[in-house]
């Protein structure tokens, strides 16, 4: 029985060569979610300098000594290193309030649209976006979890994991899903991530609760080239998301003006909520740099900060 029992812990303690390392470690890569990958390229092509995070205030790491201030109390200062000179001095620690970030991305089937083959959807620039806007800040020390209680804020890598499996799994029962506003912590931060063509009440509903609660936030309009255009041209069928809305027309071009001045009054609207909810509003189109609006999403976050 001993000779059995001992035998796999021999194995166990033998090096694998290198070959079949390469090929466990391709494998473990292998199951890393295709989305994860591209956010993380995406995330370290962001140059974040000094993190936002680094201030003076509670906390063990130290940050940096300051002459005294009319203010401080005798106890803030540190004589050892007021001894080595003619001036006190206190020693501040850095800011280790870690803060919260709540993310919602509609995953309607409205975000599924792509009129070029060669860009991707809505829905797949959202994802990324989200996604690495929540490395960053992982990175930088924050929680980050996802509106509605189903995956709750937490802090590490682990939760870069799971927010990838859940951004992977496709979810399209509605049309235009309306946003998620339950489960949002007080002085917490919000991304909220569509196309925001559907009904807008849902929408008033949850940035007036945000408000109320003191919770700042960023709403990123993700569209389609093509939707902000409209380039179409004599016969065009255009139908809804879900195919139960159908629509001919022999002369599209007669429909632009009309459609792009609902457009400019659907775009007013959103920018007027967000102003008078105190949060910030941005456009990313589908054929633009995905860099460019991670790190207007990243900085927009920055300044939501408390």
């Amino acid at each position: 029985m001993s000779d059995r029992l001992a035998t796999p812990k021999a194995e166990a303690a033998i090096t694998p060569p290198t070959g079949q390392l390469r090929r466990q470690a391709e494998a473990e890569a292998s199951r890393l979610p295709p989305l994860l990958v591209q956010a993380k390229h995406l995330a370290s092509s962001v140059i974040l300098g000094e993190h936002g995070r680094r201030r003076a205030g509670m906390g063990d790491d130290f940050w940096q000594y300051r002459p005294v201030q009319i203010g401080d109390s005798r106890r803030m200062i540190d004589h050892r290193q007021s001894a080595k000179s003619d001036q006190q001095f206190v020693r501040e620690r850095e800011w280790q309030i870690a803060q919260t970030v709540h993310l919602w991305v509609d995953q309607g089937r409205s975000m599924q649209f792509s009129a070029d083959p060669n860009q991707p959807t809505k829905l797949d620039r959202a994802r990324i976006l989200a996604l690495a806007v929540s490395i960053l800040m992982l990175r930088g020390g924050e929680r980050v979890g996802l509106t509605g209680g189903r995956l709750p804020a937490r802090r590490g890598q682990t939760q870069i994991m799971r927010l990838a499996e859940h951004f992977s799994v496709e979810d399209h029962s509605q049309d235009y899903a309306p946003p998620e506003d339950r489960g949002l912590h007080p002085q917490s931060r919000v991304v909220f991530v569509s196309d925001f063509l559907g009904p807008s009440e849902a929408l008033q509903q949850a940035l007036a609760k945000a408000a109320d609660r003191g919770v700042q936030g960023v709403l990123l309009q993700i569209l389609d080239p093509s939707e902000e255009t409209f380039p179409f041209e004599g016969r065009t069928i255009f139908e809804g998301v879900s195919g139960t809305l159908r629509h001919e027309t022999l002369k599209a071009a007669a429909l632009k003006e009309r459609y792009l001045a609902r457009l400019a009054e659907r775009r007013d609207m959103l920018d007027a909520l967000c102003r008078s909810a105190g949060w910030q509003f941005g456009v990313h189109h589908t054929g633009e740099n995905a860099q460019t609006a991670l790190m207007w999403l990243f900085h927009a976050l920055q300044r939501g900060r408390a």
